[in-house]
């Protein structure tokens, strides 16, 4: 047990480096995602035929497709169109678009479980389709979906991990590299494994509180 703390000591450093990396990947994957997600879920209840289509083909084709694979083009395959990008950029861009279909089906789903009567009621007082969508649905739907979202959040930095396969010196890349120069595995993944959950407790909890509240604190 003291040779573990010594090693953990040793090797605590060079995590807390892949640690920030994968925090960075997630913040913006998030922030991207979000975005993202919110236009496809407003495209799909728009009530535009042709956006509901293209919305929902973009949808299907990114969940479709693993996420390992999506890094992949956007890293090695782009450059063969010109459009070259770090591995970080390549990481928060691929996370960010996987995550945006799922945080789309998040979102319609807030967005839709609100009564449509009050869009006829903002309607009749002369609201447009966006000044009722900002000013009406979607503050009551970002409380609905915050849940989901938070969980979201904690599959995003779980899925980080992915960006280690192109080359981006996350958490568990920087355990494997440990890993593979000093051949201590049980230390350097038991490492890896307590960062994560360092990580992931505060978002767990949070996402626990935002249900309760959501529920009218009723268990």
């Amino acid at each position: 047990m003291q040779k573990f703390f010594q090693d953990a000591v040793e090797f605590t450093p060079i995590l807390l480096e892949g640690a920030w990396a994968t925090i960075l990947v997630t913040l913006g994957s998030l922030v991207l995602s979000t975005l993202l997600g919110l236009i496809w879920a407003l495209m799909r209840i728009s009530g535009n035929r042709w956006l509901d289509r293209v919305a929902i083909v973009f949808i299907n084709f990114i969940r479709g497709v693993p996420i390992i694979v999506q890094l992949f083009y956007i890293y090695f395959v782009m450059p063969d169109f010109g459009v070259s990008l770090t591995a970080m950029q390549a990481a928060i861009i691929g996370l960010g678009i996987a995550y945006s279909a799922y945080q789309a089906e998040n979102f319609r789903a807030g967005i839709e479980a609100i009564d449509h009567g009050q869009v006829e009621a903002a309607q009749s007082i002369g609201m447009g389709w966006f000044l009722t969508m900002r000013r009406v649905i979607l503050p009551q739907a970002f409380r609905i979906v915050l849940p989901p979202y938070g969980n979201t959040m904690i599959m995003m930095l779980k899925d980080s991990s992915q960006a280690s396969t192109i080359t981006v010196a996350e958490l568990a890349l920087q355990g494997k590299l440990i890993a593979a120069s000093t051949f201590k595995n049980t230390t350097v993944f038991t490492l890896v494994a307590v960062f994560y959950l360092v990580m992931c407790i505060p978002l767990i909890l949070l996402v626990a509180r935002l249900e309760k509240a959501n529920s009218g604190g009723r268990r």
